[in-house]
């Protein structure tokens, strides 16, 4: 039996798939906020702390890394290399729970540095709290007010509410993954996941419009064409995202294409699996009454 066989025929299996993913997410959501007290693992710029970048010849980042979390074990700690033209220039560390003059003197027990060859960003914690919440608050706007557009221009419930979700297992699923691999959310990243909601809503319309909008052929026939248009989208995204992975030196940039990478992957998974069973079903339904 061929892939598009079982694809056409165990649909309604296949839906379990995306569903049960979610579910799970959302359980590790619930687990994170319980044990950390937020739904996300934050960096420095959310969370607040210190960023002390170094500039010049260095040590190797991960030696350092180990070194200031055994001298500081109770704080969060994170050293990554600073680069220009894809050389290394220097350090950043980001830390939390730390005064300036412990970090300082702690690097100098494994680097000769200089007043002028670094510099010491601190981020207090109200002032990124409040950026997160205001910055959340965005999303719920945009996540609303894309839910009215959908309702208002196919006037269908069941479709409509089949895209709402679909961005929805888009954001959670993937915000999970984020927190399962370590990551930590910066102010960038929050763009990030911003951007997905576009991108979820964009390919979830396609398939929609096609099924619910076109009369040639089967519906299976019609959810094949969509698919056809949205993987050659997808594709081409993917392209771009890992060129930027490969060739990007900022850290800000690399989390935000992370986060784009791993959201593609649920999207894929979202619309060709979930949302293309349901708009089946409810078609099946129409088509009986």
């Amino acid at each position: 039996m061929s892939l598009l066989n079982i694809y056409d025929k165990q649909y309604k299996k296949i839906l379990f798939i995306p569903l049960s993913i979610l579910i799970l997410s959302f359980i590790s959501i619930i687990v994170q906020t319980a044990q950390t007290g937020s739904f996300v693992n934050q960096g420095v710029s959310i969370a607040g702390g210190l960023t002390l970048t170094i500039q010049g010849k260095t040590t190797e980042s991960i030696e350092l890394q180990n070194f200031l979390k055994n001298k500081f074990s109770g704080a969060d700690i994170s050293v990554r290399d600073l680069k220009s033209a894809g050389q290394k220039t220097g350090l950043i560390i980001d830390s939390s729970e730390i005064s300036s003059d412990e970090l300082i003197e702690a690097v100098e027990e494994k680097i000769d540095i200089e007043e002028d060859n670094y510099t010491v960003e601190e981020i207090g914690s109200a002032l990124g709290q409040s950026f997160f919440k205001q910055t959340l608050f965005a999303i719920l706007i945009a996540f609303l007010f894309m839910a009215i557009v959908v309702f208002i221009y196919f006037r269908t419930l069941v479709p409509s509410l089949a895209i709402v979700l679909s961005a929805v297992s888009d954001i959670v699923i993937t915000l999970a993954a984020f927190n399962l691999l370590g990551f930590k959310l910066s102010t960038a990243g929050i763009a990030a996941f911003l951007m997905l909601v576009g991108y979820s809503v964009d390919t979830d319309i396609l398939l929609v419009t096609k099924v619910l909008r076109r009369k040639e052929g089967t519906v299976f026939e019609r959810v094949c064409s969509a698919a056809k248009t949205g993987l050659m989208m997808s594709a081409t995204t993917f392209s771009a995202i890992i060129v930027a992975l490969i060739f990007a030196q900022s850290d800000v940039l690399r989390q935000i294409m992370i986060i784009l990478l791993i959201g593609l992957f649920v999207d894929l998974m979202s619309t060709w699996f979930q949302n293309a069973a349901i708009m089946r079903i409810y078609m099946e339904k129409r088509h009986q009454e």
